[in-house]
This record gives structure tokens, C-alpha cells and sequence, in this order.
């Protein structure tokens, strides 16, 4: 049994030295800088939207997506362009295209179930709890990004 924890253990380890390594941190930055962008364009729809007259919910969903496409094109080609290289591909592979929905469609639940919570339970403002919702689906959309999405070793299954 303690052979089976130590070699859990040092597995968790190798997993995180490769969340602190120089690919993993700049892989980090380059994900928070596509971050950035995509919030920029979901809080700019967001906001149309709601000056618009759409409720909080609907303009939610819209400008979520909005953000979701630029999302998927600029972390494909520069956030986990490494791992692109190594499988000598630019052609779309359907399984991550189809897990980057799952993903987004995951987060996109929490983060209505978070706003709506906020914003109807908490009286925030609506811009107030987009902004709270935001943090904290960043961090969720990273780390299953990196480790689930874009995983690198995807092209030793498709061999």
C-alpha cells in the first residue's frame, strides 16, 4: 500500500512540476493574454447586449459564445502551439474540437448558475457578478484546457 502512495505522490509531483515549468508558466501567460482578449469581447457583447434590452441570461449566453469562438482559434494556435508542432498538424481534430465544446458548455452552466446566484440571491449588479463569474471560470478553463483540451500526448492516441 505505501508503495502505491509513493508512486501516487510522485506522479502528482511530475503533474505539477509540469503546471511550474517554463512551458507550463508560459503557457499560463499565453492563456491569461487570450484570457484578456476573449473577456474584452465577451464583456463588450455582454454590454451591448444588455443596453440592448436583452435580460442578463440571454446577453450571458451570446457574448459567452462570442468570446468561446476566439477562444478556441487564438488557444489552438498560440497557447498550446507547441503541442500542435510536435503532432506536424494544423487540421482541426474533431475530438478536441468536440471536448473544447464540452468544456465551454460546462463552464458556461456554472458560470449562469454563479450569475444568477449572484445577481438574484446577492443583488450584485450585473457587471459586478460577471466580473466575480469570470475569476473564477479562468482558473477552471486552464487547467482543464491544459490538461484535458489540449493535452499533449492526444497524438499517441491517434496512432
Amino acid at each position: 500500500m505505501k508503495d502505491m502512495s509513493d508512486k501516487l505522490f510522485k506522479l502528482k509531483a511530475l503533474k505539477l512540476k509540469g503546471f511550474l515549468s517554463k512551458q507550463g508558466l508560459a503557457q499560463f501567460i499565453k492563456f491569461n493574454i487570450v484570457g484578456l482578449m476573449n473577456t474584452i469581447i465577451d464583456f463588450i457583447v455582454f454590454s451591448l447586449l444588455l443596453l440592448l434590452g436583452i435580460g442578463s441570461v440571454g446577453a450571458q449566453i451570446i457574448s459567452y459564445i462570442a468570446g468561446s469562438i476566439n477562444s478556441y482559434v487564438m488557444n489552438r494556435n498560440i497557447t498550446f502551439a507547441s503541442i500542435l508542432h510536435k503532432r506536424e498538424t494544423k487540421k482541426i481534430e474533431w475530438r478536441q474540437f468536440i471536448r473544447f465544446g464540452v468544456l465551454n458548455l460546462t463552464v458556461l452552466a456554472i458560470s449562469l448558475l454563479c450569475l444568477y446566484l449572484l445577481i438574484t440571491k446577492l443583488g450584485l449588479h450585473p457587471i459586478i457578478a460577471k466580473i466575480i463569474v469570470t475569476g473564477m471560470t479562468v482558473t477552471i478553463g486552464f487547467y482543464v484546457s491544459r490538461k484535458w483540451v489540449f493535452r499533449e500526448n492526444e497524438h499517441l492516441r491517434e496512432m
